[in-house]
């Protein structure tokens, strides 16, 4: 008798653009000779929930907190037997929302940081939210792994929220070469890769110039969706990600 196929949640909206990419990846990266091998998902793009890194910086005292929980009570209720939320500065809140649900959430931030380690890296440089960079969590989770995650400069994360906040979430094309420009410099502090910890960033990664020198956390998340539903991934680009194992477990 054969298994019953995971059916996923996706708990998403935070941004939209991000959610269907996410999706999307799914869809590419799984290997499949028929509808019946891709992966059951079901998703919540809840794009009403309050902004993540205004509540975290103070700026809004609109928890998302507890949307998040009705959203994941809604994806369980339905049937999900495992969730993922494409979005890293919503991870801030991933204790709490671990602790309301009855079935297991894999964490990008986590994730992500165990793929920088299985490659060795010892110092990496963070190209997020600023939600994402103030609340520490890529450095907690490196600091224990003993790796350092590089921040950019106030002046640097600034070119990084226009981009995020002004240009992506607004449907407005950015120039990759702002980003890049941001990349270069922390590059030359000595980071041995960047992380893309943002889902809106991530889809400026196929118009940069050097993506050898990029980690999307997106994709990281991508394939470990994958490999949880117990379907085979192939076609990443990434070295660190192309092989599809559980390299980094």
């Amino acid at each position: 008798m054969s298994k019953k196929p995971i059916l996923l949640g996706v708990l998403g909206g935070l941004g939209p653009m991000s959610t269907f990419y996410f999706c999307q990846l799914l869809t590419s990266h799984t290997h499949a000779q028929s509808d019946a091998d891709h992966i059951d998902m079901i998703i919540s793009s809840r794009a009403t929930t309050p902004d993540r890194t205004a509540f975290i910086l103070g700026h809004s005292k609109c928890d998302p907190l507890p949307i998040m929980i009705e959203e994941a009570h809604r994806l369980t209720a339905a049937g999900a037997d495992l969730l993922v939320i494409p979005c890293n500065t919503a991870h801030y809140f991933y204790e709490g929302l671990q602790r309301a649900c009855s079935i297991p959430i894999v964490n990008i931030i986590e994730e992500t940081v165990k793929a920088l380690h299985a490659a060795g890296i010892r110092r990496f440089g963070l190209l997020a939210t600023e939600g994402t960079a103030r609340s520490g969590a890529y450095a907690r989770i490196s600091a224990s792994f003993g790796m350092e995650c590089l921040l950019p400069t106030q002046a640097e994360q600034e070119i990084l929220s226009t981009i995020i906040y002004d240009e992506v979430k607004q449907n407005r094309t950015p120039d990759p070469a702002r980003l890049e420009a941001v990349a270069s410099a922390l590059l030359a502090r000595g980071c041995e890769r960047l992380v893309l910890g943002c889902t809106e960033l991530s889809l400026l990664k196929p118009h940069l110039q050097k993506q050898e020198d990029y980690l999307d956390a997106l994709e990281v998340l991508a394939l470990r969706t994958i490999l949880a539903c117990q379907k085979t991934p192939i076609g990443f680009s990434d070295p660190l990600l192309r092989s599809g194992k559980e390299d980094f477990v």
